[in-house]
């Protein structure tokens, strides 16, 4: 573990710190941290910043609410920024935006980014919205009965591809079933940060439990 001293801040004794959603991997946004906010950010576990137009330390979400619990704090191979990974309670942005890059620059016309936040998006966007001719509409349409059962449907076709010893065909059946789950969590009001949670909580128990067993 590298300690403050090691890090290396700018003539103003500042350092960028690039803040990322531990959950969606999104990033939400760039601050600069001094040597007194950092540590106050590794005392208390929450993000501190120094504002460079106020000149003064600002705890986020002191008065907005919108804390930053920090997982992690990771320096760059030259120790002049860090990636400051948060599990977060509110919008990021003063805007009320989720994060603060919301404006697009450029975008290719041949790749495209992809994500589960953006298909999760995308399916409630079809549920909200019903779009004549969508699948995933009619899924919506049909209820809960109706997705259940193309999940059950789905969940086999998977064992029978696994079972097939067919890695192709098995990629294939998994992702329809993981958009079939997702139309599903969609349907229940459960999102990808309940998911993350609950798995993020049994690892932790998993673990307590390897450790009983060794000292066993």
């Amino acid at each position: 573990m590298l300690n403050i001293e090691e890090l290396k801040f700018d003539e103003n004794g500042l350092i960028p710190s690039i803040v990322v959603d531990a959950v969606t991997k999104r990033v939400l946004t760039l601050a600069y941290m001094n040597k007194e906010s950092l540590a106050i950010t590794m005392e208390k576990g929450l993000t501190c910043f120094f504002s460079r137009s106020r000149q003064e330390l600002w705890l986020k979400g002191e008065t907005s609410g919108n804390y930053q619990h920090v997982v992690s704090i990771t320096a760059d191979c030259d120790k002049d920024a860090l990636i400051v990974m948060v599990e977060k309670d509110g919008p990021a942005c003063h805007t009320g935006t989720d994060s603060c890059f919301t404006a697009p620059v450029y975008e290719s016309e041949e790749l495209h980014e992809f994500s589960y936040e953006g298909l999760m998006g995308l399916i409630e966007g079809r549920k909200i919205e019903k779009k004549e001719g969508s699948y995933t509409t009619y899924l919506f349409e049909k209820g809960l009965d109706k997705i259940l059962k193309k999940v059950g449907e789905e969940s086999t076709e998977v064992i029978i591809a696994a079972k097939a010893d067919d890695k192709k065909e098995t990629v294939y059946e998994i992702a329809d079933l993981a958009y079939h789950v997702m139309v599903l969590m969609i349907e229940m009001g459960i999102s990808l940060e309940d998911i993350h949670r609950e798995l993020a909580s049994r690892h932790v128990i998993d673990h307590k439990v390897k450790q009983e067993k060794m000292t066993k």
